[in-house]
């Protein structure tokens, strides 16, 4: 069996540090980083949607209090 050289035990060392990334990246099965920004992104987008539907509700409730206003002032 021959030894490696510099260069292949380079690649190697190169491969090892490449997997340990990858699986901090997507995770060993448990979720990695990826997982964690798709959760935050999913959290993110629920309280958009909040926020919309509460700006929604406010708007119809000012067009309700300005109809009203408008009624009284004309009468």
């Amino acid at each position: 069996m021959r030894m490696m050289n510099e260069f292949e035990a380079h690649v190697l060392s190169d491969l090892s540090v490449l997997k340990t990334q990858m699986n901090g990246l997507m995770g060993d099965g448990n979720g990695g980083r990826i997982a964690e920004l798709e959760r935050r992104m999913d959290r993110h987008e629920q309280n958009w949607q909040r926020a919309k539907g509460f700006l929604a509700a406010v708007s119809v409730l000012f067009a309700v209090i300005e109809v009203a206003v408008e009624a009284l002032h004309r009468h």
